[in-house]
């Protein structure tokens, strides 16, 4: 059974930093994409990082440049996302994923085969 837990979420100050996690199971995860989503209550789900199988290559998106790091270690079979200089827009659900295959852009959400529950993330100011 496949199953993507995140933990690491909670209340933080802007400014402040916090450093999500995600433990994979069910599943070769070293032969997956990974990436990290968020959705804020009456938006739309949108992607915030993603990571290659490796871990060689990683996609931002354009608000989190410079400010937060996705990374991935295959042997413990768990993804990271260290999110530095929050701010209060950063707040939302934040959601693993996994795509065995990325072809049309790493955001296009439909690519990702598995999804954690989520973990939510506020900062206030």
């Amino acid at each position: 059974q496949v199953q993507l837990v995140e933990s690491g979420g909670g209340s933080v100050q802007a400014g402040g930093s916090l450093r999500l996690s995600c433990a994979a199971s069910g599943y070769t995860y070293s032969k997956y994409y990974m990436g990290w989503f968020r959705q804020a209550p009456g938006k739309e789900r949108e992607g915030v990082a993603a990571i290659t199988t490796g871990g060689g290559t990683t996609f931002y998106a354009d608000s989190v440049k410079g400010r937060f790091t996705i990374s991935r270690d295959n042997a413990k079979m768990t993804l990271y996302l260290q999110m530095n200089s929050l701010k209060p827009e950063d707040t939302a659900m934040y959601y693993c994923a996994a795509a065995r295959w990325i072809t049309m852009g790493w955001q296009y959400d439909r690519q990702y085969n598995y999804w954690g529950q989520g973990t939510q993330v506020t900062v206030s100011s």
